[in-house]
Order: C-alpha cells, then sequence, then structure tokens
C-alpha cells in the first residue's frame, strides 16, 4: 500500500502569510479611518447637514465588515504560519487547523 505524503513549499505559504497578515493591517487601518469619518461627519451632521448624517450611516453600517474582515486575514496569516512552522518540524498534529 502506497503512503501518500504531503509536501509544502514553505516560502511560498510564508509569503501567503505575510499577504494575509498585511492585508489584515491595511484593513485594520481602513477601519480606524472609516471611524475618524463617521464621527466628523456625525459633529458636521449635528450642525445641519442632513447629507452627512446618511453618509455617516453609511459608513457605520460597513464598518462591522471591513472589521470582520481584517480579523480574519490576520487569523489566516497567523494560522498559516504556524502552520509552515509546525510543517517544518514535522510535527503533523500542530497545524490541526488545516487537516
Amino acid at each position: 500500500m502506497a503512503v501518500n505524503e504531503v509536501y509544502m513549499e514553505v516560502p511560498v505559504v510564508r509569503s501567503m502569510a505575510k499577504k494575509f497578515g498585511d492585508i489584515g493591517q491595511v484593513l485594520s487601518n481602513v477601519n480606524k479611518v472609516l471611524e475618524t469619518l463617521s464621527t466628523t461627519l456625525k459633529a458636521v451632521a449635528f450642525i445641519g447637514f442632513v447629507g452627512t448624517a446618511v453618509v455617516a450611516q453609511y459608513i457605520d453600517t460597513i464598518k462591522p465588515y471591513i472589521k470582520q474582515m481584517a480579523d480574519k486575514c490576520v487569523e489566516l496569516g497567523k494560522d498559516l504560519s504556524t502552520s509552515v512552522d509546525a510543517y517544518e518540524r514535522g510535527d503533523a498534529t500542530g497545524a490541526t487547523r488545516f487537516h
């Protein structure tokens, strides 16, 4: 009976992990900018510009989704890095996230 072995191109997977981490950081920064914009627009809306209140509401609606994507990308990047480290050590159980 043949034994199937799994091989990993470690540099490629490490690169993917870094890219996911970078995407997560960019999305976190976008979330912070949206928070600032929302606060500013709400302050302007308080003065009397109704259109800014609508834009602030829209920003508040999409902000949680961007935060969620940022968190997921950072998590996936960490999981990929952990899996590569486990693969390099020869630890098949250390990467259970992807088994």
